[in-house]
């Protein structure tokens, strides 16, 4: 049975990522949908017709963006508005035969390189559950782990991860996982018996989701939140152990990894340990001897490097 339309005062207006301005008008009302923003409401959550705008930055992966944009078709009221736009590069190319094949009418512009689809709710759609169900949630068996499509690594465990849990530091006390994704290093952090706590954290509400799902060890506390801000939280720790992103949006930032460096020293207590593992290009020297009292190599390996800095 269809819920009854809403009244078009009560309908929502949102806004997906950070669309710019200058491309895309943004209702300064519009709930912020995004997983990728710690708080924002769930787009996949949302009632079936009630929005009668969004706009959208879609994301640069195929499986994801068509599972958000079938997210936001579903839940616009009928001849509603959806914008959705993105870089040329980063999926923007595709974006009119997306919409196009879930039944939509659409108009396409070009500005500061990126593509820009304006296109109504159509009264039937077609394909939207076959891509909600593509980027939805689920059990990976070739990882024993639960994942979806848009998680940094969602199909497959990273190779720095996988060569910092082999490297076994010791660890005990309170610590944190700065940038879980779905939990496979936080998992090898609580097979030691000496650690006490353990907070996940991640910017990612669909990582914070899968890794609640891969963990019960009471131990382990989940936190949505942007690891590489402050956050009152967290203080006095005993250990951090990161594998930090370098890519935002698709796109190489490696003031990403500096930033979590930064919050891991004001994490910690004093003589506090950090464990990170970093691809060997990425430039962390400078901001690892800048943040801690004491900075070592402890392995270098297959385009990776594992500091040990203590505080």
């Amino acid at each position: 049975m269809q819920s009854a339309p809403m009244p078009e005062a009560e309908l929502l207006h949102g806004v997906y990522g950070t669309p710019p301005p200058q491309l895309a008008h943004t209702s300064g009302a519009a709930r912020q949908l995004s997983p990728l923003h710690p708080g924002a409401s769930d787009l996949g959550a949302a009632r079936p017709g009630s929005y009668a705008r969004i706009v959208m930055l879609a994301p640069p992966g195929t499986v994801e963006r068509r599972h958000a944009m079938a997210d936001a078709l579903t839940a616009l009221a009928h001849d509603a508005e959806l914008i959705a736009l993105a870089l040329k590069d980063k999926g923007g190319a595709r974006l009119r035969k997306e919409l196009e094949a879930f039944g939509c009418a659409v108009d396409e512009t070009s500005k500061s390189h990126h593509r820009i689809c304006v296109a109504r709710r159509p009264a039937s759609l077609t394909g939207v559950d076959d891509a909600r169900i593509a980027g939805a949630p689920r059990f990976m068996d070739a990882l024993g782990l639960w994942s979806q499509p848009g998680v940094f690594s969602w199909d497959r465990v990273d190779a720095g991860s996988v060569l910092l849990a082999a490297r076994r530091p010791r660890l005990e006390g309170c610590g944190a996982d700065l940038g879980c994704g779905i939990g496979y290093l936080s998992l090898r952090v609580l097979q030691s018996p000496a650690v006490t706590r353990l907070g996940l954290i991640d910017i990612d509400r669909r990582a914070i989701d899968a890794a609640r799902r891969n963990m019960t060890d009471p131990r382990a506390h989940f936190h949505w939140a942007d690891a590489s801000g402050g956050d009152a939280r967290f203080d006095k720790l005993d250990f951090v152990v990161m594998n930090p992103p370098f890519h935002n949006a698709g796109i190489e930032d490696k003031a990403l990894g500096q930033a979590f460096i930064r919050n891991a020293a004001r994490m910690l207590r004093p003589g506090g340990v950090c464990w990170l593992v970093a691809n060997r290009h990425l430039p962390y020297e400078t901001a690892l001897a800048a943040a801690f009292k004491s900075v070592r190599l402890d392995h270098e390996a297959d385009g990776f490097k594992i500091y040990e800095a203590r505080k």
